[in-house]
């Protein structure tokens, strides 16, 4: 997978088109071999805008071809043709009221070539057919956690007073990401391997699949059908001060898998800026899934919403480690 950034083709779904009017320009651009802020900040510089003006719902791969939007407070259009940017094109734009806000997109959509595979496109069919009825585990991918892969630990760190903490607060927060993550993906990994991905056990905060909705229920008989038929699923730690607990057997596992990592609450709230904490669901379902044959390639279509990892279901499909990867 990814032998070269044309292998690997990430949209940005909007949460809202822009209205048309305003002082906000959002911007829809193509890039390949630059991360978001260095093409965003790029687009600035040629719309004469102060970078800290500029703004975007999520970052995207550098190792890729990619295509989102991005907002400019006061940006001047007549100044986009000028914008010769190296890997860099200018697809759309359009005046709205308010500025881009991270997470203000509601998912994304890929198109991944997976090259020389060992089977055919009817196994990936029946692989993904398995994850439209049970789902995959919402791992958070490998690059959350940095080129080196060790942000977490340079996070927990600083967190546990060990070390100073950077002083950009961009990459304070990209850091403390970077320890929810881990602890979220430990959490789900044990999950896994306890067999209870599609169920729900005593305490469980459960998410509805229609609405997002939180709750919490003594009906466990109830809560292990509907998490059968997809129609809700168990909630992981996103770790914070103000993060919303489960109860029972749920919270105690949580309590022990933060312990275990050497932060308490005290530090979370000591640090509670970076992040207050919340939930994420256990398992994701990949949407208007499309696979196709190509002479020594297949190429899989698929959207998912916004904060789920496409290496985290490819690493479904192929039945390899993201270690075995080119990147």
């Amino acid at each position: 997978m990814r032998e070269c950034p044309e292998d690997f083709l990430v949209e940005e779904v909007p949460a809202y088109p822009p209205c048309g009017h305003g002082t906000h320009l959002f911007v829809q651009f193509e890039k390949s071999g630059l991360t978001t802020p260095a093409a965003v900040s790029a687009l600035a510089t040629s719309l004469g805008v102060p970078a800290q003006r500029a703004s975007y719902a999520g970052l995207k791969d550098r190792h890729a071809i990619t295509r989102q939007w991005a907002s400019f407070e006061g940006g001047d259009p007549s100044r986009l043709p000028q914008a010769a940017i190296p890997g860099i094109q200018v697809l759309a734009h359009a005046y709205h009221t308010n500025k881009l806000k991270t997470g203000h997109l509601k998912g994304n959509r890929f198109t991944i070539r997976v090259r020389n595979p060992q089977a055919g496109a009817e196994v990936a069919k029946a692989i993904f057919a398995k994850l439209d009825a049970e789902g995959c585990p919402n791992y958070y991918g490998e690059q959350r956690f940095g080129q080196h892969g060790d942000n977490a630990q340079v996070a927990i760190a600083f967190l546990t007073g060990q070390s100073r903490a950077p002083r950009d607060r961009f990459k304070r927060r990209l850091l403390f990401s970077a320890f929810q993550a881990e602890l979220f993906n430990r959490w789900l990994a044990d999950r896994v391997e306890r067999g209870e991905l599609a169920t729900a056990i005593a305490g469980d905060l459960m998410r509805r699949e229609d609405s997002g909705g939180l709750f919490t229920s003594d009906d466990l008989d109830d809560l292990k059908s509907r998490s059968a038929e997809f129609a809700i699923s168990a909630t992981g730690p996103m770790f914070g001060a103000d993060m919303r607990r489960p109860l029972e057997e749920a919270w105690a596992r949580e309590e022990r898998l933060l312990a275990e990592s050497g932060v308490d609450e005290d530090m979370l709230s000591r640090w509670q800026r970076l992040g207050a904490g919340t939930r994420r669901a256990c398992r994701v379902r990949p949407m208007d899934v499309r696979v196709e044959s190509e002479p020594d390639a297949i190429v899989v279509h698929f959207e998912l919403p916004k904060g789920a990892y496409a290496t985290t279901i490819m690493r479904e499909v192929m039945k390899t480690e993201a270690d075995d990867q080119p990147t």
